[in-house]
């Protein structure tokens, strides 16, 4: 045997006279974190719904205030629970609606039928779907959560072609913003540039975007302001990347987890002595952006 490997074996909660879904409950309970959707807390357990049961768990986030709620299976998902992580979370929502709401199915065994039936309405309903796996590792046993099923992510800016694209021009930004605001993005640009020469700046009704040949390739954006510049990434929420930003001295006005972007409020002075942490946070984003 390999120097500080253990063995482990995989094994079935569903007929398991010990580790059962109570079980389960309390573990996630106890640590919301576990599951993979970050740092979550507990709102409610087994929290009675109108006519339609109980909801295993709600889970919110403590930033955002979005609302999880978790649907708890043993063995494989089948229509029933499908049909109930549904109910819930419409319930929740509709007794809740300020707040955002997500539903969570949780299985040991997500079934491929399961991923076709969800897959119609994944984009309408925000469902995410995580399987569990339980192993045996000597005396012990532990839980690996991965999630199988996200949310359908939302397209970049580029890709929505309602009133928010209507093109306009640098004075309209000029005289929303300003002239100073403005040139913050010429300064940006330059920037992006020295990532790839063919990109252009493309004025937009409620952002400033980019273009490459002539096509909307938004992997950040701007919003110039009287006094600032709102600067918009698109890339996923990490502890690296808000370290890195942190750091850097640079200014987050939020995570915007809907349309998976971090805002940064930038003035010239930010620019002119982060330029490197700028360009190399653009430049992530930029590649994550080639690569769809």
């Amino acid at each position: 045997m390999n120097k500080g490997y253990t063995p482990h074996e995989r094994f079935s909660l569903k007929n398991h006279p010990e580790f059962n879904e109570k079980w389960v409950q309390d573990l996630i309970a106890n640590d919301p974190s576990i599951l993979g959707l970050g740092d979550l807390v507990l709102r409610d357990r087994e929290r009675i719904q109108p006519r339609a049961g109980r909801l295993d768990l709600l889970l919110q986030d403590p930033e955002t205030k979005r609302r999880y709620e978790v649907e708890l299976q043993l063995g494989s998902t089948d229509e029933a629970h499908i049909i109930r992580t549904i109910e819930y979370w419409d319930i929740e929502r509709k007794r809740y609606p300020q707040y955002d709401h997500c539903a969570v199915l949780i299985a040991e065994d997500i079934t491929s039928r399961f991923l076709n039936v969800v897959s119609l309405f994944n984009g309408t309903i925000p469902l995410i779907a995580i399987q569990m796996q339980p192993l045996k590792m000597g005396d012990n046993v532990t839980l690996v959560f991965t999630t199988v099923m996200d949310e359908l992510s939302r397209g970049y800016i580029d890709e929505d072609e309602d009133a928010e694209s209507a093109p306009t021009d640098r004075a309209y930004w000029e005289q929303r913003g300003s002239k100073a605001t403005v040139g913050l993005v010429d300064q940006l640009l330059m920037l992006l540039k020295d990532l790839d020469p063919s990109l252009d700046l493309k004025y937009n009704k409620f952002y400033i975007g980019l273009s490459k040949d002539g096509r909307p390739y938004n992997f950040v954006s701007f919003r110039p302001k009287k006094n600032q510049l709102h600067f918009e990434l698109k890339l996923p929420q990490s502890d690296d990347l808000d370290l890195k930003i942190e750091e850097a001295g640079l200014e987050t006005l939020e995570y915007n987890k809907r349309w998976g972007l971090y805002r940064l409020r930038l003035t010239k002075d930010d620019i002119k002595s982060n330029a490197e942490v700028l360009k190399d946070l653009a430049r992530t984003a930029y590649q994550r952006r080639s690569s769809l």
